[in-house]
């Protein structure tokens, strides 16, 4: 290939990014490019809760891609991408109530979007300039939300709520070991959570060099929070066989039933142990927050007035969750998904220390990174894990904490926890299902179905205690996970509610997972009528199994 060759490819190259100068026309094609694939995405919407139809995935033929040998173009290009979104949820639909995945706002859409296509890096301030500035921004509303000191209190964003949970563990890890981001671990350090904390716990351990066999694992009581005696009896056996607890994780709203722990409890026993062990540091208490965080809004909320009109039900649902987030100022650390109860896109989640000296425990020296910080002020790059950190989850979050206030996001979390309420009312007023978290008060429904013949106001009692009723809780394990075949099959084809299944909402006395149907809503959009349609939905599936079974084909 000659030169001339050469520059006429780099012309066509050029064109396929956006100018670095205002270029009116060229600027409109970039528009229009993304407009075009927005137009190609909007043709797979139906009333089905899906982009298109569920297709089958083909990874061998993914394996056998290469890359071409010649330059394409945006719309071929962007024809490609848009199909990969085929068969995708769509997580605003009010029919989607599968898990603690929102739709997210078109504020946020924008604020994760601009990153994209400036490309800041978090790594310092030379690099981000007034995303660096944001991220301090969103550390400050958010510390004053949960309750810190804003003035004390610091932040940073990671790549995923488990990216919270260890960083709060490595802060933990450096407060009982002082030498080991150098030395490493010594094998007499454990973390302690709840058997229903999330797995992630597991993972952090691993990662970390702690090991996952030094994880302990609390059980919880029948409200899925964490038995704070049992908890005192586990650290008293470590602290007295030479244990040096790195850090407990308190599960501030769990992704099955949204169990929340007992953080006030948990924290004045870890500050009992130390005086009574005389111990020469303080076991670091994480606060798991990914879901929770946002009924910290209603912390000054007057229930007894309420202004914005809830009802009764959901007004105490409301408390009762309140009650419980209102102590996580109480917590060393606390970690926040702003793309789970925040209503951005993946990936947003902040890591908070109440007190922005610990992040010291983590900082590098700077002579081993001689090609960084050679200007600006502000350098997270010297205590974060991430070097590459990108700017898209802090504006997201900053749009949508600016976007809604303290009023909207107290609307949409109160409207979303009256429609799981309202749920929960049509189920506990038929014979043949139970709510299994009643007294769980987010937006997420667990509940169980049985056929005709079950008395359902004491089976739940008998499948969790009683081991003579082991095969009782088998059959109908496997009776709801029909219901779920069912209904799925029913979603897909657009006749109803696409919700999901948990294979072990929680263990049985006797060790037997209890399988339970799950809804999970987070679309601002969903209402009555959709509620409605809900329970309609799983009558249909009772129906349909119990005609099969009598009747088999």
């Amino acid at each position: 290939m000659n030169q001339l060759a050469y520059r006429s490819v780099l012309d066509r190259l050029r064109t396929q990014f956006p100018k670095p100068v205002s270029d009116r026309l060229h600027d409109a094609y970039f528009v229009f490019s993304i407009l075009r694939a927005l137009d190609h995405v909007d043709e797979m919407k139906s009333e089905v809760p899906l982009l298109g139809k569920m297709q089958e995935l083909d990874y061998s033929a993914a394996e056998q891609e290469r890359v071409g040998s010649e330059v394409s173009d945006v719309e071929h290009v962007s024809r490609s991408l848009v199909s990969k979104l085929e068969g995708m949820p769509i997580w605003g639909h009010p029919h989607t109530q599968i898990n603690v995945v929102p739709p997210a706002s078109i504020a946020s859409i924008i604020g994760s979007l601009l990153p994209a296509i400036y490309n800041p890096n978090l790594v310092s301030d030379d690099t981000s300039f007034g995303l660096a500035e944001a991220e301090v921004a969103v550390s400050a509303m958010a510390s004053d939300l949960v309750g810190y000191d804003a003035s004390r209190s610091a932040g940073v964003f990671t790549f995923g709520g488990t990216g919270t949970a260890l960083y709060g563990v490595k802060l933990g890890i450096e407060k009982a070991f002082p030498d080991a981001m150098e030395n490493g671990i010594p094998n007499d350090g454990v973390l302690i959570a709840s058997g229903q904390s999330h797995y992630c716990r597991l993972n952090v351990a691993g990662w970390l060099g702690l090991g996952e066999k030094n994880v302990v694992e609390i059980p919880t009581n029948l409200q899925n929070g964490i038995r704070v005696e049992r908890l005192e009896s586990a650290a008293r056996q470590l602290l007295q066989e030479g244990r040096r607890i790195v850090a407990m994780i308190a599960t501030m709203g769990s992704t099955d039933a949204f169990g929340i722990d007992d953080l006030g409890a948990i924290v004045a026993l870890r500050d009992r142990l130390v005086a009574e062990y005389d111990l020469d540091y303080r076991p670091h208490i994480h606060a798991d927050a990914v879901i929770g965080w946002a009924w910290s809004v209603f912390n000054d909320y007057d229930f007894e007035e309420n202004t914005l009109g809830f009802r009764p039900r959901t007004i105490r649902a409301l408390a009762g969750t309140c009650r419980n987030i209102s102590q996580l100022p109480l917590a060393d650390s606390i970690g926040i998904d702003f793309h789970k109860t925040g209503f951005t896109p993946y990936v947003s989640s902040l890591f908070l220390a109440s007190d922005r000296a610990d992040l010291q425990l983590l900082v590098r020296g700077r002579e081993q990174m001689p090609y960084l910080f050679q200007s600006g002020e502000r350098h997270p790059g010297v205590y974060t894990l991430e070097t590459s950190p990108s700017g898209s989850g802090v504006l997201a979050a900053y749009a949508n904490l600016q976007l809604f206030g303290i009023e909207g996001m107290r609307v949409l979390l109160g409207h979303l926890v009256e429609m799981a309420e309202l749920l929960r009312e049509h189920l506990e007023g038929h014979g043949f299902s139970t709510v299994l978290n009643s007294e769980n008060f987010g937006t997420v429904t667990l509940f169980r179905v049985y056929p005709d013949g079950v008395d359902t106001w004491t089976v739940k009692d008998r499948e969790l205690s009683d081991e003579s009723a082991r095969d009782e809780l088998l059959a109908h394990n496997d009776y709801n996970r029909r219901v779920f075949r069912y209904m799925y099959d029913q979603a897909m084809d657009g006749q109803g509610a696409h919700i999901s299944m948990t294979n072990c909402y929680r263990h049985t006395d006797y060790g037997e997972p209890i399988v339970a149907l799950k809804s999970y809503m987070l679309s601002p959009f969903i209402d009555e009528k959709h509620v409605e349609l809900l329970v309609h939905n799983v009558l249909d599936a009772r129906k349909h199994i119990d005609e099969t079974t009598q009747h088999p084909r």
